[in-house]
């Protein structure tokens, strides 16, 4: 016998249960979170919840997937390696959205403590995320902006690095400003060494 599939929340409904949340996250963090809080302020009865999520890491994921406002950036297609960098990073759903940066902050600490809901983080939140980032080096290898031996293990997840290191650790939220200026101070340059561009 597979896995039970839980009933989905339709609609609207399940759209305010995921942003009730997003906000408590923000208000109260990660441990303190509940599905009888989330119940009390999306004005849900807690068997809806438990009917749709079976524990708690599911419905935060679910929240940071799916709710307005949080990170989730679509393949882009500028024609040029900083371009799809910004495009990904500073669009509508880009990490320099304050809104995400908070939330993000209010989970970091989970993923060192919660085995359950760092496993699904990493699998259903940020691996996502780093194929979109993988596939933009893999385009700019391609267009020839990049060279073919680049350490992507190291150059891919450095963009999001230093901005989120700024931000949790220096307490300077993350900006558009602030990421073009790690893409064209620190990514592109390290990135780009030895690249042989096209004629």
């Amino acid at each position: 016998m597979g896995p039970q599939i839980r009933p989905r929340v339709e609609g609207d409904r399940e759209d305010e249960i995921l942003e009730a949340t997003l906000e408590l996250l923000i208000e109260l963090g990660y441990f303190r979170l509940t599905f009888d809080a989330v119940a009390r302020k999306a004005r849900a009865s807690k068997a809806t919840l438990y009917r749709r999520w079976e524990s708690k890491p599911a419905l935060v994921i679910d929240a940071l997937i799916r709710a307005k406002d949080m990170p989730n950036p679509e393949l882009p297609d500028t024609g040029t390696l900083r371009g799809d960098l910004l495009a990904a990073f500073c669009g509508q759903d880009g990490l320099a959205q304050s809104r995400a940066t908070e939330v993000l902050a209010s989970v970091l600490t989970a993923t060192a403590t919660d085995p359950e809901f760092a496993e699904l983080f990493r699998e259903r939140f940020i691996a996502p995320k780093m194929h979109v980032t993988m596939e933009i080096y893999a385009k700019a290898i391609e267009r020839g902006e990049v060279s073919p031996d680049v350490d992507l293990e190291i150059i891919g997840p450095a963009l999001a690095g230093v901005v989120l290191h700024r931000a949790y650790l220096m307490g300077i939220p993350p900006s558009e400003e602030v990421v073009a200026r790690v893409i064209d101070h620190l990514i592109l340059p390290a990135a780009t060494r030895g690249a042989v561009t096209p004629a």
